[in-house]
């Protein structure tokens, strides 16, 4: 189990690299329990000039100074006081770009994901929505700034990491259009940041062991 390197959030164009998440595993190790699942839906956000981003127009708070740190790390965010909302930084220092995973195909880990779900059986859209995602793998707002490129040698610690399975995705694969909840940002609510994998006819995502 290989996290992605560092290089690979390390690319200035977030756009590419919320369309490359697609198809990776992300892999958690909380309590010792490892849980994962394949990436199917994403959101590119813009840093400074984005007004969809918590870094519009430079603002920095304590809880989003951690997007302005070098790419490869969490910055996960507490939504309306209940869920825990988990975003990929990338780019250089002090440029604050995040893909916002949206959703993800169980895999690693069921029965701990339907614990944590406090559902007694896994759906299609089990995994499906941003706040899903965090809970079924046990992300934590308190987690946020963790490193996602690095494994912790002690098997007690929280863990964050994203590995390429060998998934190909195809320009035929994923569909793009406008990201979701982001109506204040005017006409930026309209850019097609959000990337979705396209199910149909592709048997690794109709396996119904991967659901």
């Amino acid at each position: 189990m290989t996290p992605l390197p560092k290089t690979f959030y390390l690319r200035s164009d977030v756009v590419q690299i919320a369309r490359d998440l697609l198809g990776k595993h992300l892999v958690t190790r909380m309590d010792g329990v490892i849980s994962s699942g394949i990436i199917c839906e994403t959101e590119a956000y813009a840093g400074t000039t984005d007004k969809a981003s918590h870094a519009f127009g430079g603002r920095r708070t304590e809880r989003t100074e951690i997007m302005y740190a070098e790419g490869g790390c969490a910055y996960i965010y507490l939504c309306y006081g209940i869920h825990s909302l988990f975003n990929v930084v990338t780019n250089s220092m002090n440029i604050p770009h995040a893909v916002l995973i949206r959703g993800i195909i169980p895999v690693i880990g069921m029965d701990e994901m339907v614990r944590r779900s406090g559902k007694t059986k896994v759906t299609n859209d089990f995994g499906i929505g941003p706040g899903k995602v965090s809970k079924i793998l046990g992300i934590h707002y308190s987690h946020s700034g963790l490193t996602l490129t690095e494994k912790p040698k002690n098997n007690g610690d929280s863990a964050i990491w994203i590995e390429d399975k060998g998934i190909l995705t195809t320009p035929d694969s994923i569909i793009s259009g406008p990201r979701v909840g982001v109506d204040y940002a005017g006409e930026d609510a309209l850019l097609p940041f959000r990337f979705t994998l396209n199910f149909t006819g592709n048997p690794v995502f109709n396996n119904q062991d991967n659901r």
